[in-house]
């Protein structure tokens, strides 16, 4: 077995200037995003999502995102999770794409609300059907045993057929970004960092930082 302290990559398939990248980071996250796709980046929609509850304790976990505008980023989940119990007492949060075969990631930061009940209806009416099940056989969080689950998603298809609702605990999430992060890796472990900030007046502003 290799050292842990031995594993390293070099990297140096791209570079970042403030030149090159769009002034609306939006719009330089999409454009990275769909650079993903075409290279057949494994799931580029998985991220990491960083909470932090009432006694200051962070977690995190992978989520997918479903969306994203000028508004912000868009993911959904049970808001009685323990992802929701965290932004319901603290609703700063930050998201983390990185994506090893372009040698980049993005990282986000901001403050999270809730989606409106349209919205999530939409995208929850989109799912396949085992998906919306699922939602309602999974108190998610919650200590359980595989054969109560699958009970409750049994109970739950008898009783909903092809057409479930929406649970009323689940739903869509927005970080509004304040600050957007993009990570180029650079040899040396002099990679490029180009991070955007918002300034009260609502507009972007643009800094190189150190590695």
């Amino acid at each position: 077995m290799t050292s842990l302290a031995d594993l390293r990559q070099t990297y140096a398939r791209d570079s970042l200037s403030e030149t090159d990248v769009d002034p609306d980071p939006i719009q330089q996250f999409e454009k990275w995003f769909a650079e993903a796709q075409a290279a057949n980046v494994p799931e580029p929609n998985a991220m990491s999502l960083a909470t932090v509850n009432a006694q200051g304790r962070p977690s995190n976990r992978i989520v997918l995102i479903k969306g994203v505008d000028a508004r912000g980023f868009v993911f959904f989940t049970s808001y009685e999770s323990a992802k929701g119990r965290d932004l319901a007492q603290n609703p700063n949060a930050s998201l983390l794409f990185f994506w090893t075969e372009l040698e980049r990631q993005i990282r986000i930061e901001g403050r999270v609300e809730k989606t409106s009940a349209d919205e999530s209806d939409r995208y929850f009416h989109s799912r396949p059907l085992g998906s919306r099940i699922g939602a309602w056989a999974s108190i998610q969080s919650s200590v359980t045993d595989r054969a109560a689950l699958e009970a409750r998603e049994v109970r739950f298809a008898a009783q909903y057929g092809d057409h479930p609702p929406r649970p009323p605990q689940w739903g869509g999430y927005r970080l509004v970004p304040d600050a957007i992060e993009f990570w180029q890796g650079r040899p040396s472990r002099l990679h490029d960092r180009i991070k955007f900030s918002r300034s009260i007046g609502g507009n972007w502003q643009i800094v190189r930082l150190s590695p």
